[in-house]
């Protein structure tokens, strides 16, 4: 039985994009076929267990410059950054032809992203190591994979930004802290889904943290105008605030540890 859509699919506002400039700082690896943009720290602090940020990208795909640039930011806090490709190549804006199927196109990367997540998630698990800490950030499309793994308890916490299809039950079943980064304008993830997530999070008791950002519209975080004070604003926060959310349970789960010696 299909519980109540909070997030719906990805609509008009998902495929418009203001291009963003900068010089990427990550390298693209091939990880089980799958192209993944990896962005590690320059100068990486020892640390008893590597921190590992698995990035999921909005329908433009890790590979798309702006998308880049904000693993890059991640990375410069001290996280290893891995933004799977599971578009394999096949990111919306090289669709410039009129008659391009979207629907279609959404369902073929969804269910092929279904099947080439196990073998990736394995293998960056072997590259890190099993006890490395892992958390996850999802935008737009990428928004369920973070609530899988935080249902799973695979992730020390989580963080989702304007995301896209998620039903009721992605909250009910999640056991790991989530972050919230909003748009106050919205209409795949509008205030009323918003308010209903908040009160399921509270029901489960689960750890949370909402922050929505008013003036700004649903891709904001990845994809909005960075020339719009505003936007350039939510954006930035949007990113520092996910940044310290994980290196809050990064800490808490380190000191859990400790304690269980």
């Amino acid at each position: 039985m299909t519980t109540p859509i909070l997030a719906g699919a990805p609509g008009e506002c998902c495929f418009t994009a203001v291009k963003h400039e900068g010089t990427p700082a990550g390298r693209i690896d091939t990880i089980t076929g799958v192209p993944t943009y990896v962005s590690e720290p320059k100068s990486p602090k020892t640390t008893p267990k590597p921190k590992v940020v698995l990035f999921f990208a909005d329908i433009y795909g890790p590979l798309y410059i702006n998308n880049e640039l904000v693993q890059d930011y991640f990375s410069s806090q001290g996280f290893f950054v891995v933004g799977v490709d599971y578009f394999l190549g096949d990111p919306v804006y090289i669709h410039t032809e009129p008659d391009f199927d979207r629907p279609a196109w959404i369902e073929k990367s969804k269910q092929q992203a279904k099947e080439l997540m196990p073998p990736w998630m394995a293998a960056i698990r072997e590259k890190y190591g099993q006890d490395a800490q892992y958390a996850a950030v999802g935008y737009c499309f990428g928004g369920p994979f973070v609530l899988d793994l935080a249902a799973r308890g695979d992730i020390v916490a989580g963080a989702i930004a304007h995301p896209a299809f998620l039903t009721e039950d992605h909250f009910k079943n999640i056991n790991k802290p989530l972050f919230l980064s909003c748009a106050e304008i919205d209409h795949t993830f509008p205030l009323e889904s918003r308010r209903r997530a908040e009160d399921i999070l509270i029901e489960r008791k689960t750890g949370y943290c909402f922050q929505v950002f008013s003036g700004v519209k649903h891709g904001f975080a990845l994809r909005g105008d960075p020339n719009v004070g505003d936007t350039r604003w939510a954006k930035e926060e949007s990113a520092r605030g996910i940044a310290n959310w994980f290196q809050r349970f990064y800490a808490e789960d380190l000191q859990l540890a400790k304690s269980e010696l």
